[in-house]
């Protein structure tokens, strides 16, 4: 038990203290909202009641929320950008 713990302590001290952990280091924090989003379109699904078939999903990683906009195939790239602002 004794040469286990002498181990730790040893590789414990000889750690590098000035260079980062290489995947440990944590990802850089955000520090507005709507800067950094990710988008997404699932098409093919059965028609709403109002006629929607498809959903427009806006991911945003600040708040980690995702907004998810029901939208008709035939809309086009205008119409998606207006309900997206």
């Amino acid at each position: 038990m004794q040469r286990i713990f002498d181990r730790r302590i040893a590789c414990r001290e000889n750690k590098s203290k000035a260079l980062p952990n290489g995947l440990y280091t944590s990802l850089p924090m955000r520090k507005e909202p709507w800067v950094d989003i990710s988008i997404d379109i699932v098409l093919g699904l059965p028609r709403s009641k109002r006629g929607r078939d498809y959903i427009f999903i806006v991911v945003v990683n600040f708040y980690k929320i995702a907004h998810f906009i029901s939208c008709h195939k035939i809309d086009d790239t205008t119409n998606v950008t207006d309900f997206f602002f």
